[in-house]
């Protein structure tokens, strides 16, 4: 997407000069670059229209936020396992349950 944001203004320019051989020649690197990033490009969609920046930017912004409060939901339950082990390995101390990690201190 990047080389194909550089190249697009050559080509709009060469679009512009209604295709002039001296233009093609004078940049014909750059829109050798445009015509392989935009074949690229539609490989990758399938032939469907390429969204806009901003549309992008907007989808970026809402995964990010959506990836924080999922973050913050694993924190929580991380949090509350460990809670749960802690309580578990007390009960357990309490019963007199002992697993092999007691038995080395029990001799």
């Amino acid at each position: 997407m990047v080389q194909y944001a550089k190249t697009r203004p050559v080509f709009d320019n060469y679009k512009a000069a209604r295709y002039s051989k001296k233009y093609l020649a004078e940049h014909e690197a750059e829109l050798a670059d445009y015509r392989a990033a935009k074949a690229a490009m539609s490989d990758l969609l399938g032939g469907a229209k390429l969204p806009k920046m901003d549309v992008l930017k907007k989808r970026r912004r809402e995964l990010a936020d959506k990836k924080k409060a999922l973050y913050a939901e694993y924190r929580k339950a991380q949090a509350d396992m460990r809670e749960a082990v802690a309580v578990k390995g007390s009960i357990d101390y309490l019963l007199g349950h002992s697993d092999g990690r007691n038995k080395a201190q029990e001799r």
